[in-house]
């Protein structure tokens, strides 16, 4: 099998690195030796660190594999959300809270000191919103899921819990709080 572009490599490589250090604590040097580049390759792909964060956020907010629960339409709408958070809950924790979402972590690092990130941020959150609200829709629609409440408004919200749930359960090295997060939200929010 061939070897990867170099650009890929770098991404590949930053992603990990971001993921594992974060943005501000990463240097291209740090990229391009877990690349296995010279530091020179780096900036003929990439203007800057900056460049390659938005490139990795746009990457890692397509949700890939981890959002494949949200688009099973074989299953009800209420089980496709709890599958999606619990898959994430479950993918967190075999970190052993390491590390957390990359959108929530690159909010909290980064998006007061680059406008470039900070709107793509925004832009994916609406996104994924936008796919939860759908399934919920969907469930409102079929007599699962609680109509009091705007699909829009729920999606928003447990969007919002999920993620400071993951950072509380980053800070205490602990899944107390996605657990609080799984049982508050389908044993009463959803129902």
């Amino acid at each position: 099998m061939g070897r990867n572009s170099v650009r890929q490599e770098i991404i590949d490589a930053g992603l990990q690195v971001f993921a594992r250090r974060g943005f501000k604590a990463s240097s291209v040097q740090d990229i391009t030796s877990a690349a296995g580049v010279p530091k020179g390759s780096f900036y003929n792909h990439f203007e800057s660190k900056e460049e390659l964060g938005v490139v990795i956020v746009d990457l890692y907010g397509e949700g890939g594999q981890r959002r494949a629960a949200l688009r099973d339409g074989s299953l009800p709408p209420l089980e496709r959300l709890r599958r999606h958070f619990r898959g994430l809950a479950d993918m967190f924790g075999e970190a052993k809270w390491e590390r957390g979402c990359l959108l929530g972590n690159f909010s909290a690092e980064v998006s007061a000191d680059s406008a470039l990130i900070r709107e793509r941020l925004a832009i994916l959150f609406a996104r994924w919103t936008d796919e939860i609200e759908k399934v919920i829709a969907l469930g409102q629609e079929a007599g699962e899921i609680t109509n009091e409440v705007p699909a829009s408004e729920l999606a928003a919200f447990l969007l919002d819990a999920y993620e400071g749930s993951l950072l509380r359960s980053r800070a205490e090295k602990s899944g107390k709080a996605l657990e609080r997060f799984m049982t508050i939200t389908f044993g009463r929010i959803l129902k």
